[in-house]
């Protein structure tokens, strides 16, 4: 065998070592990441940024190299997940799946998914669809992988070989495996949303930011996954930075909330505010109202809050919603022998519903939340009276704040 055919199969043209393939993997893999977090996930699924055209197509170039997945289909799927999240139609929901189904066989679940045509037309309406996409990237889209492979074989040999192989299973790993399973499994809330998910890390760094799950799920439009002064959204920061350089255009972020003083019923500001914060007014009613009083509970019954195991305490956030049948009916017990806490999981249950319902009558759902903050201020709870006084204050800050 001539040496020359040696040398390339050992290093390919560049002769590169392995530490520099090594550099080139990590490199390319974030660049797949941030294609499928910017480009498919924030800019294409939910409308949150847009891209200067040319960034649009390279992106869209890379994707096809990398993980031979088409957009209208990425985004119709994600956005499937996001109207039929943890039911039985969402199509990688831990909950009805299995977590090991989600972690290990996303891939098998992601293809399921896209047979489902008439669920492509229906939720992926407005992505591209120029000559490009119809003749190239989504009727060759397994040629993308097939010309990376030649290529990283042609620059480094038989690393590259290897390197490709762990680049193709970068996307099914990372995102359709950690960010749909373990997102949805295991992790912190900063919001009580209506579904499981968590985010993994305060420190979105390695996928590009989507391991904020949770903040994404309760603000589905913000181009910003962090919401929290100490997480970081790595994705977020190259965002701004192609914003600086004329190629990035924010359409919108999560809106802040404030909280005026001494508003003595609940107003039009308020009912602004708490359409885009409901979750995060459940979630003060968690933290300053059921858990005080969980914990008064406990202080007065002389025992600890270790009496009631976590999952269980967790279930009160959401009225056991995501517990077993048997956890659910051991949660409804200790409540019933708490007379205090069963009224507070009823007046969470009626705000709950006041902030769901998609009323078309403006003013009758003023008045129910009137009603609710009432009878919350008369109920002679503390922490239900402060909590109220506090969401009749709430509003947005203003875009130019």
């Amino acid at each position: 065998m001539p040496t020359y055919f040696l040398d390339w199969l050992v290093g390919g043209f560049t002769g590169a070592s392995w530490s520099t393939v090594a550099i080139y993997f990590l490199i390319a893999t974030q660049l797949t990441i941030f294609s499928v977090t910017l480009y498919l996930h924030r800019s294409q699924a939910h409308r949150a940024v847009d891209f200067h055209p040319a960034l649009a197509h390279l992106f869209r170039l890379w994707t096809w190299l990398t993980t031979a997945m088409i957009t209208r289909e990425w985004a119709a799927i994600h956005r499937k997940h996001h109207a039929k999240c943890e039911t039985e139609e969402d199509p990688h929901s831990p909950q009805f799946k299995g977590i090991g189904t989600v972690m290990w066989r996303g891939v098998e679940l992601y293809r399921d998914a896209r047979a489902q045509r008439g669920d492509i037309e229906k939720y992926g309406k407005g992505c591209p669809d120029d000559w490009i996409e119809r003749k190239l990237y989504s009727r060759y889209a397994t040629l993308g992988p097939t010309l990376m492979l030649f290529i990283c074989v042609g620059l480094f040999g038989a690393k590259g070989l290897a390197a490709w192989a762990l680049q193709m299973a970068w996307i099914p790993i990372w995102a359709a495996g950690v960010i749909n399973g373990l997102g949805h499994w295991w992790g912190y809330r900063n919001f009580e949303t209506s579904d499981t998910a968590t985010n993994l890390s305060p420190w979105g760094i390695w996928v590009g930011g989507e391991e904020l799950h949770n903040n994404h799920h309760a603000f589905p439009s913000s181009a910003k996954f962090a919401l929290r002064r100490w997480e970081v959204d790595i994705g977020w920061a190259a965002i701004c930075g192609l914003q600086k350089l004329g190629l990035a255009k924010v359409l919108r972020v999560a809106p802040s909330l404030d909280v005026r003083p001494n508003i003595q019923m609940p107003d039009g500001e308020t009912m602004k505010a708490l359409l885009a914060h409901r979750f995060q007014a459940m979630t003060d009613y968690y933290r300053q109202v059921m858990l005080p009083a969980l914990r008064e509970e406990a202080s007065q019954a002389g025992d600890s809050l270790r009496s009631l195991p976590r999952r269980l305490r967790r279930g009160l956030a959401d009225d056991g919603r995501w517990l077993d049948a048997e956890a659910r009916a051991k949660l409804q017990a200790f409540i019933a022998r708490k007379p205090k806490l069963a009224t507070l999981v009823e007046y969470r249950a009626r705000l709950a519903a006041v902030l769901e319902e998609r009323s078309t009558d403006a003013n009758a759902s003023m008045q129910r939340l009137q009603d609710w903050c009432r009878e919350a201020e008369a109920s002679g709870v503390r922490a239900l009276q402060d909590f109220a006084a506090r969401l009749r204050g709430y509003a947005l800050v203003p875009a130019t704040a």
